[in-house]
């Protein structure tokens, strides 16, 4: 079996072509065997300590060993290490030397697999299969608090690219039996890491599996853009994607804090190697109406920070549309908001002014990710003052609408999705035109269409996105709107 296995990963692996790509030779307790690994993803220092175990085994010694397995048992002493079995259906996993050339082709596949992800696989003369040491060491960051979640009184770690360190900041918070983390490999050249979190007694059983047969069957080449790309393709295989609808279907974080409550909770956590975002599913639009410091305040703080941010919710999605109106109907504005309608003529439509201020806003937030953050909070302020300043002197807008957009683009901040964010913004444009161009039909259908698009978006699992109010569940909807005790 050594000569077979050393044949196949040799004409596999690019050695001597790419200078990553490394096969170690070795003489254990006097029999040939050989390593692989790749140089950048491998704990130098945990292997070198492995090879000088390894070679004290004396020759002597290895008379009694037959199989790999035994090998493990006894002559290995390292804690991360397996033997390689074949998938093959039909072939003796316990005989290796019974297994076909398929098999052990089957095998050897495995093995590169591990090793392109950071694992080493050791063959040795004489014994039976391919074994496995978890020698990986990845390049990465410091588990810090994400900048974009941060919490007033949480904890301060997230997490990180590293697949492993993430699984273990949510084992640390749920110390249960019932917490499960299972392994997929996805994209046939990529074989990113992909692992289902969950708790086995409290997440839907039914849409588990569903899960599971998804993300199996899925025929992709790689996951180039990290949970987006496994995201997108699930909602493929399930023919639930459409790329005009703006709402998310699940939601991503990076606080580990925030995946555990709703794993106990009964969701199902997805975790992929390279991307420090975690997705959580099922989820619907009042999901994201919840956040950490919700609970981490006491219950009445905890009832005042999630009842501001609905109301910004409300003032995020019809501030701007309804201004529209009052602008429109002059005659029907009460006299207590008479102050807001302009006195002075203005030479761009208040329509084309609300339009070119969200691009602008948008436009300043994308310059703000690529400014360097030294001068970030110089140019921001200069930017503020002489671009607001000069549009309403030029004429071209006017202070109501500056200050409308001002406090939509504050409110928005309140919100812990930024890509729920986004499909408020769409909806509130969409009742921005039609008031704009069809007056209080027009806000009306616009507002109708975003409903309904609402009502016919489905959660990655095939439920409805408006639950627990549409099917109704008044215990789960009073759950989610108001801070309870745990």
């Amino acid at each position: 079996m050594y000569n077979k296995y050393l044949k196949i990963l040799r004409e596999d692996l690019p050695i001597g072509e790419s200078f990553d790509i490394l096969e170690r030779r070795l003489k254990i307790g006097g029999r040939r065997a050989a390593m692989f690994f790749t140089d950048g993803l491998t704990d130098g220092e945990k292997t070198q300590r492995i090879l000088i175990s390894l070679m004290k085994i004396l020759p002597e010694s290895m008379d009694e060993v037959h199989t790999s397995r035994q090998f493990l048992e006894e002559k290995l002493p390292f804690l991360d290490s397996s033997v390689v079995n074949t998938r093959v259906k039909g072939d003796d996993s316990k005989k290796a030397i019974y297994w076909s050339q398929e098999a052990v082709r089957d095998c050897c596949a495995q093995a590169e697999e591990k090793m392109y992800a950071g694992l080493t696989p050791l063959i040795i003369e004489g014994l039976d299969k391919i074994m496995i040491m978890d020698t990986r060491d990845y390049p990465g960051r410091s588990a810090e608090e994400p900048e974009k979640e941060k919490s007033l009184r949480g904890s301060k770690d997230g997490f990180t690219e590293n697949m492993m360190d993430n699984i273990g900041l949510i084992r640390r918070r749920i110390r249960d039996n019932n917490l499960i983390f299972e392994h997929n490999s996805v994209g046939k050249a990529s074989k990113t890491d992909v692992v289902l979190c969950y708790m086995k007694d409290r997440a839907d059983k039914g849409m588990l599996e569903k899960l599971k047969k998804q993300i199996k069957e899925l025929k992709i080449e790689s996951l180039t853009a990290g949970d987006q790309s496994l995201l997108e393709s699930l909602m493929r295989s399930i023919g639930a994607y459409h790329g005009f609808n703006p709402f998310p279907k699940v939601r991503y974080s990076q606080r580990p804090d925030i995946i555990s409550a709703h794993i106990t909770e009964g969701k199902i956590a997805v975790i992929v190697d390279n991307s420090p975002t975690v997705m959580l599913l099922p989820v619907g639009v009042f999901d994201f109406l919840q956040d950490i410091d919700d609970f981490y305040f006491p219950q009445i703080t905890g009832n005042y920070f999630r009842m501001l941010r609905t109301l910004n919710f409300f003032v995020i999605l019809f501030l701007t549309p309804i201004y529209m109106l009052i602008i429109q109907y002059e005659e029907f504005t009460p006299e207590v908001l008479a102050f807001f309608i302009p006195e002075e003529n203005f030479a761009v439509p208040i329509l084309l002014q609300f339009l070119l201020l969200e691009i602008a806003i948008d436009g300043l937030k994308l310059a703000s990710l690529n400014t360097p953050e030294s001068l970030g909070m110089s140019l921001s302020v200069i930017g503020a003052l002489i671009l607001g300043e000069f549009s309403v002197e030029s004429g071209w807008f006017i202070p109501q609408t500056i200050l409308c957009m001002a406090v939509v683009a504050l409110a928005s901040f309140t919100q812990p999705s930024i890509e729920l964010s986004y499909g408020i913004k769409f909806s509130r444009i969409l009742m921005i035109l039609g008031a704009g161009f069809l007056g209080a039909g027009g806000f009306i259908a616009g507002a109708v269409i975003s409903i309904a698009v609402l009502a016919s978006t489905r959660t990655l699992t095939g439920g409805s996105y408006l639950y627990p109010l549409i099917p109704f569940d008044g215990k789960v909807l009073k759950r989610l709107i108001f801070r309870r005790k745990k």
